[in-house]
């Protein structure tokens, strides 16, 4: 169950489903949710077997609309105020970036994580992914998301 309130995201758009598609593939462990807006992909990571999740938001109203679906749903997740292009992120096993193309090829030199899923561009975008290789590319209504693994 989600509300998004004034925050993005209900579950039904393209790049939400694609990215929890990927996470679905990937073994489970620590996670961060980078821009998570109502907190659809972190309650969904929970939900397959993530832990700890953490979910960071820099607008207030996402901030408070994604502890409350936490809540509804049952789950753990941490979520905090930060802008991700200039406050540190955590270490972890996978993180998502379902967010602009822009704030994606902003944020991925600053994640420190093996996996990240990002999306939020459309199909015709290839993003700049920095430290990180694509290990897979789905599409879905003229939406992308990737796979990405952090190089050697």
């Amino acid at each position: 169950m989600i509300d998004p309130g004034r925050a993005f995201g209900t579950g039904a758009h393209a790049t939400t489903q694609l990215c929890i598609e990927l996470l679905a593939a990937l073994e489970p462990g620590p996670f961060l949710d980078v821009g998570t807006g109502s907190g659809v992909v972190a309650i969904a990571a929970a939900k397959l077997g993530f832990a700890p999740v953490l979910a960071v938001d820099s607008d207030p109203p996402a901030i408070e609309v994604a502890r409350s679906n936490a809540a509804v749903n049952g789950v753990s997740v941490d979520v905090h105020g930060a802008d991700a292009t200039e406050d540190e992120l955590p270490s972890v096993d996978v993180a998502v970036a379902n967010i602009s193309l822009a704030l994606v090829e902003s944020v991925l030199p600053r994640l420190d994580a093996s996996n990240v899923v990002t999306s939020g561009y459309l199909e015709r975008d290839e993003p700049h992914f920095g430290p990180y290789a694509r290990r897979e590319r789905r599409i879905r209504d003229g939406w992308a998301a990737d796979l990405l693994e952090r190089g050697e």
